[in-house]
């Protein structure tokens, strides 16, 4: 049964749509680079290399990965700034291209 509101005597929309889920599968399923800002303000940046309901593992590039309470998230955003030449390719020698 939905709730109705008390002034307007509409339903309330319900508290989850099945959206969080569907797009956070799409975010990692097809590594895209994601901005994670924190409740805190501290913005990290990343893809989603796994989610459940509790919380997200966003690996980083250059940095050590996070294991990330959603509780602390104010928001995910998908990340649609160009990645720099040789930013994210590794050589064989295990260093980023471009670097000595």
């Amino acid at each position: 049964m939905a709730h109705v509101g008390f002034k307007t005597g509409k339903a309330l929309p319900p508290d989850e749509t099945g959206q969080e889920a569907a797009f956070l599968k799409y975010l990692s399923e097809s590594r895209r680079d994601v901005k994670v800002k924190m409740l805190d303000g501290e913005l990290v940046a990343g893809w989603i290399e796994y989610y459940d309901q509790n919380m997200i593992r966003l690996t980083r590039q250059g940095a050590p990965n996070l294991f990330i309470f959603k509780q602390q998230i104010a928001y995910i955003s998908e990340d649609r700034t160009p990645r720099k030449p040789g930013v994210g390719n590794h050589s064989e020698h295990g260093g980023l291209k471009g670097t000595t």
